[in-house]
């Protein structure tokens, strides 16, 4: 079955296309033309457009439609021809989306305003709506786009007689916003979110109104308060006249860099409005690619007979000695040190023969953190399994290999000993010191697992039979405190059933955090290990909290460390082994992240 579009935007970030208008004026049609016309009388130049989007990058295509109503046609003499126009609007995007980008069916408020402020009935209207979305759903839109809504009464009746005509179809309603943070009738971004989500839209989100850094806000509201995925399409700023023409100041690069906050903060659909061109929505792709990447699907092919000459897995108790102490219920102690920038890890070797004296049972090491160039984990991992003799696990990101490099660098892995891997996604390069680094991103980390799986069972990444088999012991990350925690519970339960064998969360500070991820993940519930950072200053916590992606500090703990001024960093241990002593009874083990002070701190917080 092919894929819906709500089964996407569950799974990814979505890149939506740019405006239209905006760029039929660009291409000389006069701002006095009835746009939607065109798809009569210009259907090339409707095609084109689409074709420039899909070739930006665009995950989904608007119908120029917009307008395609009743009242709207009217002026221009065209109220007859509602039916021809949205009919043929649906065929052109079809045309060019040729299956490989979904189709959204674009309706637009009226123009005149309901009663009782204008003058529409509410039965006028809905006769209006059903007449437009009806020819609409006719041409087989993936899903309906109601966008630039002022008024919320209005799009909950729309979105009302979409439902009526086909209760299944995936409805994206976005609203209009003013720099203030409300709409021009005063709804606030949460009674927006409230009202949308119990009239039945899939989506709900912000479009056009105000630019970018304005719209940031708002989003941000909208999410904290609906389950729904949320959209955000600004205009390329508020247009300005120079000479006879309309200017849009905000560039490509700019809303580049507010989609990635839109993301950050959990954004589903992005994409622009008013003045937004391809070349925005190509590096808005970019970014939405970064961090949200696009996955290689890593399958199971049932059917195939290659997997008959898959083998049993080796036993987890059997794959490596923390795997067995995890097996038989033992606490593990975990230090995560960090490669070095360097090519020297004299100092790294040094800090780890302290932590195996101490007891420690493994070595987390990073790979490449924060997408800041140090020595490879693995190379790093095989220095410490030499001296001192303690056992890695190596974290390694789906950001710098492709496919290939991928399976090599694991059947490597455990061809050398090393039978720990944790797998993660990674900070994309645009987060680190070489942004214009390529991302490379052909899975995440759910596709990751299932790649290690099958390497565990004989297979390759396609089902292909390999020469014997590797037996590398699972882990994933977990953040108990993610902003939209039931995406995170979600992805975690396709981690577990993708082959997942123990988790490491990110930092802790608060028990009720982890204790509500714990109770959500009982029912497919691996063994845990709490991650816990002593921080060492309020500095590095302000930093942490407001730069680093999934790191959620309280703002009681960023106040402590204020108070503490110079003895901050013994304060960051307190709070650090309190939460460690809070969390113990919960998890099956603890790995400490000590950037600062190393194996000491690390020490300090597991053996006060």
């Amino acid at each position: 079955m092919p894929e819906t579009f709500l089964d996407a935007i569950r799974s990814r970030v979505l890149v939506g296309d740019g405006a239209t208008a905006t760029m039929f004026y660009e291409k000389g049609v006069l701002i006095n033309r009835c746009y939607e016309e065109l798809n009569l009388t210009q259907p090339d130049m409707v095609r084109d457009l689409h074709r420039e989007y899909i070739k930006a990058g665009a995950d989904l295509i608007q119908t120029n439609t917009f307008a395609a109503n009743r009242f709207k046609l009217r002026r221009f003499g065209l109220e007859e021809k509602v039916g021809e126009i949205n009919k043929a609007g649906v065929a052109l995007a079809r045309e060019e989306s040729r299956g490989a980008v979904f189709v959204a069916g674009d309706v637009g408020p009226l123009g005149p305003s309901l009663e009782p402020i204008g003058i529409v009935t509410r039965d006028v209207a809905r006769d209006a709506y059903r007449e437009q979305i009806g020819a609409l759903l006719e041409g087989k839109p993936d899903l309906l786009v109601f966008e630039t809504f002022h008024d919320v009464d209005e799009l909950e009746l729309a979105i009302g007689v979409a439902r009526s005509i086909d209760p299944a179809i995936a409805i994206v309603a976005q609203v209009a916003f003013e720099e203030g943070g409300a709409t021009l009738l005063g709804a606030t971004p949460e009674q927006v979110a409230i009202r949308l989500e119990a009239a039945g839209a899939d989506v709900i989100g912000a479009n056009c109104s105000t630019g970018p850094s304005h719209m940031l806000a708002t989003v941000e509201r909208m999410i904290a308060a609906t389950r729904l995925p949320v959209s955000a399409q600004p205009n390329a700023g508020m247009p300005e006249r120079l000479d006879d023409r309309l200017v849009y100041l905000t560039t490509p690069e700019y809303l580049m860099t507010f989609g990635k906050r839109f993301i950050r903060a959990g954004a589903r659909l992005v994409g622009g409005c008013c003045g937004t061109t391809p070349r925005h929505i190509a590096l808005l792709k970019g970014a939405a690619l970064a961090l949200s990447p696009s996955r290689v699907e890593v399958k199971e092919r049932k059917d195939d007979p290659l997997l008959s000459e898959a083998v049993a897995p080796v036993p987890t108790a059997e794959k490596s000695p923390f795997a067995a102490k995890l097996a038989e219920g033992r606490w593990v102690q975990s230090v995560e040190l960090l490669p070095p920038k360097g090519a020297d890890p004299e100092k790294i070797i040094i800090a780890a023969r302290t932590l195996h004296a101490a007891g420690i049972d493994c070595i987390n090491i990073p790979d490449g953190p924060r997408a800041m160039a140090r020595m490879n984990p693995l190379s790093l991992a095989i220095l410490l399994r030499q001296d001192p003799g303690i056992e890695p696990i190596i974290h390694y990101t789906c950001r710098d290999k492709n496919l290939l490099g991928m399976q090599s660098d694991i059947l490597g892995a455990h061809a050398v000993g090393v039978r720990n891997i944790l797998a993660i996604t990674g900070d994309p390069p645009k987060l680190g010191n070489y942004p214009d680094a390529t991302a490379v991103y052909d899975v995440d980390a759910i596709g990751l697992v299932k790649m290690i799986r099958n390497l565990n069972r004989g297979l390759d990444i396609v089902g292909n039979p390999i020469q014997g088999q590797s037996a590398i012991h699972i882990g994933v990350g977990a953040n108990p405190g993610a902003l939209n925690f039931d995406e995170e519970i979600r992805r975690f339960e396709q981690k577990v059933e993708a082959g997942a064998e123990y988790c490491m969360t990110q930092p802790v500070f608060e028990l009720p955090l982890l204790e509500k991820f714990l109770r959500r993940i009982e029912p497919f519930r691996i063994p845990v290990l709490v991650g816990i950072l002593p921080l060492a200053s309020y500095r590095s916590a302000e930093f942490l909290h407001n730069e680093v992606p999934g790191m959620q500090i309280p703002e009681a703990i960023r106040a402590r460390l204020r108070d503490a001024g110079e003895g901050a960093r013994s304060v960051g241990v307190e709070i650090a082994r309190n939460a460690l002593d809070a969390c113990r009874s919960s998890v099956e083990g603890v790995y400490v992240m000590a950037p600062v002070g190393g194996a000491a701190t690390a020490l300090a917080v597991l053996n006060p």
